[in-house]
């Protein structure tokens, strides 16, 4: 996993005026950062099976606990680009088509008995799968589906069928189960948990609502985070109107379908292509041109841009360390209880967005990762050391990489240690500790009402 050096961009041999256009098939990585390539990434369609790290470790280390934070899998666009015809996409899941799964209509029958579940407040309202056949705003669409029956799988596979997380006869108290009140965020957690429990039983799950996209639960008060997000939304305007390519490019769009530039740019039009670029489908076209693939790179390289110089400026970080620190003091007390012999809350299911994962991923000093992808994984393992049995260990893995020792807290240990995983207890300081170290701090309070020096 690395993320947005960017480069001149090659022309891949698209015309940018064809209006039939066939997604690149880039199955390796190009030399150069290529923002269709890293669109392509970051569509992630289900195709060739994924290899991934989970699960490793020394024969003598036992399993004990996996904490997961999902990002939900691929959806109808939130915003419309004003004066053009919606994407053409059907959100009724239809088995036969593809991208499809083995299990996906054994999911769509189980998923329609769903009464005897525990879901939180307005949980309970939501559908359980999509089904509109002309997909609404932020609906989850078979795709986002399929990806996650697909890591559901691959997670059983490795945490059930050989590591025997969770035991014949688990009962809910071993599962802790969290998603905000979007139907995609429920229903991706729901796809991934019909293939990775060993059986769906219905009156097992209990899933709680979480109201804010940060996961802070009842530690949201926090003014300092949200002096340093406006800190960061300045830094974006500033680096955007510095763009003379991507203000030729959205005036020229704004041409094509007849609106003034600042609508065009406040429809936040980059969400609605990529779902026409992930789906394949003909990018829009109005009586006066079409929105073509040259529009479509210029904005995704701005993007690119722009997440590099976020990771530069540290305004993010600053905010990341705020705003995930709620979660990460509840994973690590999860862990530490469980360490400490608990049996419950073995395997920890959070279903959420991009604006949570890419914050923990920015928190914990993981620069190279790339954006979350759709049906992009973050896991937590938690091992212990069969030779040493009070001493436990931490992996963590994105996207199915190990990406331990790229960690803020762990990356001098990797040069010492004979085991391929961090001591549980350096996560616990950086937590408790270290993380307000930058805010000459000693507690998430302070961190949050001291002015910023």
């Amino acid at each position: 996993v690395h993320l947005i050096p960017v480069n001149p961009v090659r022309e891949d041999g698209l015309n940018p005026k064809s209006r039939k256009r066939i997604m690149p098939d880039l199955l390796t990585e190009p030399p150069a950062i290529d923002p269709v390539y890293e669109a392509h990434v970051y569509c992630n369609i289900p195709s060739i099976a994924e290899r991934s790290m989970e699960g490793h470790a020394p024969h003598y280390f036992k399993l004990v606990s996996v904490q997961v934070l999902i990002r939900h899998g691929d959806r109808y666009p939130l915003y419309a680009i004003p004066k053009t015809k919606r994407p053409d996409i059907d959100c009724m899941l239809v088995p036969s088509r593809k991208p499809s799964h083995p299990q996906l209509e054994a999911f769509m029958k189980h998923m329609s008995k769903g009464s005897a579940a525990q879901m939180d407040g307005s949980l309970s309202s939501l559908p359980h799968f999509p089904s509109h056949s002309l997909c609404e705003m932020g609906e989850l669409t078979q795709t986002g589906v399929v990806q996650h029956l697909r890591n559901g799988q691959l997670l059983r596979e490795i945490y059930i069928n050989k590591h025997k997380l969770l035991p014949g006869d688990w009962t809910a108290r071993q599962l802790y189960l969290e998603t905000t009140g979007k139907s995609r965020t429920l229903q991706s957690a729901l796809a991934l948990l019909y293939t990775f429990l060993p059986d769906f039983d219905w009156k097992k799950i209990n899933m709680r609502h979480q109201w804010s996209t940060i996961f802070c639960s009842g530690s949201c008060d926090c003014p300092m985070r949200n002096h340093y997000l406006e800190e960061e939304q300045r830094r974006q305007y500033s680096l955007r109107v510095k763009n003379n390519d991507l203000e030729r490019i959205y005036v020229d769009m704004a041409k094509i379908v007849g609106i003034p530039t600042r609508q065009l740019r406040a429809s936040n039009p980059i969400d609605s292509l990529l779902c026409y670029f992930c789906h394949n489908v003909s990018f829009p076209c109005t009586k006066a041109g079409c929105i073509g693939m040259e529009h479509f790179k210029v904005i995704k390289r701005h993007q690119l841009e722009d997440e590099r110089e976020r990771q530069e400026k540290k305004l993010y970080f600053l905010y990341a360390l705020l705003a995930t620190h709620p979660l990460l003091n509840q994973t690590v007390n999860r862990l530490q209880r469980i360490a400490e012999g608990k049996k419950e809350e073995v395997f920890v299911l959070y279903s959420a967005h991009d604006v949570t994962l890419s914050p923990v991923l920015s928190a914990l000093g993981i620069t190279e990762a790339r954006f979350p992808r759709f049906a992009a994984r973050l896991v937590f393992e938690l091992w212990q050391d069969g030779k040493r049995p009070k001493e436990h260990f931490i992996r963590i893995l994105y996207n199915g990489a190990d990406v331990t020792f790229q960690t803020s807290f762990c990356k001098d240990h990797y040069k010492r240690s004979s085991k391929p995983m961090c001591p549980l207890e350096k996560f616990v300081s950086f937590v408790k500790k270290d993380m307000f170290l930058i805010f000459n701090s000693t507690s998430y309070y302070d961190a949050c009402h001291r002015k910023a020096l």
